[in-house]
């Protein structure tokens, strides 16, 4: 995947191989910093301003200043993506960091973030979106504050390599049985023609795909119900999927050893995925 020469901080912008910040960086020695990830499709921003208006939010979460007002942000990251002549699928990664001080748990007095923007290609994973994958039940250990993009994101660094060594596409956290989320995904489950999630606690990253799953579901006469299912119920379940920005929506046909209705993505989770390509701009798939 190649990586966009010019990158996006909180002073100029700059040649990738330019941007540096000193050791004592907060985000890198304490993980005190926020976070977001935005999907281009064919060159354009999808969703850019749902992913901007979280990252205020976490950043007011945890008293964080992000460097430029909203607007002006915008304006720049519009700049960044012309700048650097995106046309492909791609990536947007921003992140913000309360700043380069020496090490001090407590906030610095001066209020001096640090900012970078940067984007890299990344195609579809169109494989995973047709056929579906699978996934593996992990427990939940993560802080409390699971809402905040925060950059705290060891113990989901763990659960995805758990599921790679076990050739799984994701894991799926839980909770004394109940169901949370993915390790970087929203995740759902279909009965009697109903979609179930957990709701949107503290407990979780409400993520921008799924309020718009949300939407799609309220358009379609779809039932969205926000509630949260166990472990136990995945074994009765007609369809599940997965949601998020780089992954879109992707059927999940397997659980463990948990087979999911017929093992093949269900008719409700491809009603979805057609919404979410033409909200996109995106070619339609026959069969959808």
């Amino acid at each position: 995947m190649t990586l966009k020469p010019y990158v996006l901080t909180e002073k100029q912008f700059l040649p990738y191989h330019e941007v540096t910040y000193p050791m004592e960086e907060r985000g890198l020695q304490f993980g005190d910093g926020i976070y977001e990830v935005t999907r281009i499709y064919q060159g354009m921003y999808f969703l850019l301003e749902e992913h901007i208006d979280r990252l205020y939010r976490s950043a007011a979460s945890i008293r964080l200043s992000v460097p430029f007002d909203k607007d002006v942000l915008m304006e720049k990251l519009e700049q960044l993506r012309e700048i650097n002549d995106v046309k492909e699928d791609a990536i947007l990664y921003l992140q913000v960091t309360r700043g380069s001080f020496p090490r001090n748990h407590a906030f610095p007095t001066e209020n001096r973030s640090n900012l970078y923007a940067y984007i890299r290609e990344m195609p579809r994973k169109i494989n995973e979106i047709e056929q579906g994958v699978r996934a593996i039940l992990t427990k939940d250990v993560r802080w409390e504050y699971c809402y905040i993009k925060s950059l705290n994101l060891l113990p989901n660094v763990l659960a995805k390599q758990e599921a790679v060594e076990r050739k799984a596409f994701e894991a799926i956290f839980h909770r004394d049985g109940i169901i949370t989320e993915g390790s970087s995904s929203n995740i759902f489950l279909v009965k009697d023609g109903n979609i179930y999630t957990h709701p949107a606690t503290e407990r979780i990253l409400n993520g921008i795909v799924r309020m718009k799953v949300k939407q799609f579901c309220s358009a379609l006469g779809i039932p969205f119900v926000e509630k949260a299912f166990s472990i136990n119920d995945i074994a009765e379940a007609e369809e599940m999927f997965l949601t998020s920005t780089t992954s879109s929506i992707i059927p999940i046909i397997q659980v463990e050893d948990q087979i999911i209705g017929d093992g093949k993505p269900g008719e409700l989770t491809r009603k979805l995925q057609a919404a979410y390509e033409k909200a996109a701009g995106l070619a339609v798939k026959s069969g959808k």
